[in-house]
């Protein structure tokens, strides 16, 4: 990696890119944008779970149930988690809170104080891990705070503003992230 004295790029980079990057809307990079289903949590019935905002792991951002639920009522599959997801905490202290999906978390559908947005010609992790920083905190703090309870609805989460470089070192960046995000799990189960 090397160093940039540049504001448009980040401070370190792969050196094998030099290209600036794109600041973009959430929105602009994000579609099949909608609440979730308006269900109660259940017992689990051994295939379909529930992910509520407090199934979103604070620390780690991983789909952590306790316990494990499903929706009860009718399923619509239009509430069906799938690749390139990513679930926002619409309301309460919680906003802001975010999630992406993982195929090995199985059979999922998303509740109604979720915002789900997917990616697909991005890398949805890239995407993601723009959540887990100190300027996506402020941002949800100023969002959030325009009235009395906090929240902030589907159609501000698509005003994000997100930076974007060439798909190649989107995964780039991505896969040294993952290696990471990784290691840092493995220790913590050593601890």
């Amino acid at each position: 990696m090397k160093e940039i004295c540049n504001p448009d790029v980040p401070n370190l980079r792969f050196p094998e890119f030099t290209e600036e990057w794109e600041t973009k809307k959430l929105g602009e990079v994000a579609t099949n944008v909608m609440y979730g289903m308006n269900a109660a949590a259940t017992n689990y019935d051994g295939e379909n779970q529930y992910i509520r905002i407090t199934d979103i792991d604070e620390q780690t951002r991983l789909f952590c149930p306790n316990p494990l639920s499903s929706p009860d009522g009718e399923l619509d599959n239009k509430y069906l988690l799938h690749k390139g997801d990513i679930l926002f905490a619409r309301t309460g202290a919680s906003v802001g809170k975010s999630y992406l999906y993982n195929d090995k978390d199985g059979k999922i559908y998303f509740a109604g104080f979720l915002i789900r947005l997917n990616v697909r010609d991005e890398d949805p992790y890239f995407i993601f891990s723009q959540t887990l920083t100190e300027k996506y905190q402020r941002w949800v703090l100023t969002m959030s705070m325009r009235s009395g309870q906090p929240g902030i609805n589907a159609e501000e989460y698509k005003l994000l503003p997100i930076v974007i470089p060439s798909i190649q070192e989107q995964e780039k960046i991505s896969s040294f992230l993952l290696l990471i995000d990784e290691r840092i799990q493995t220790q913590n189960k050593i601890i």
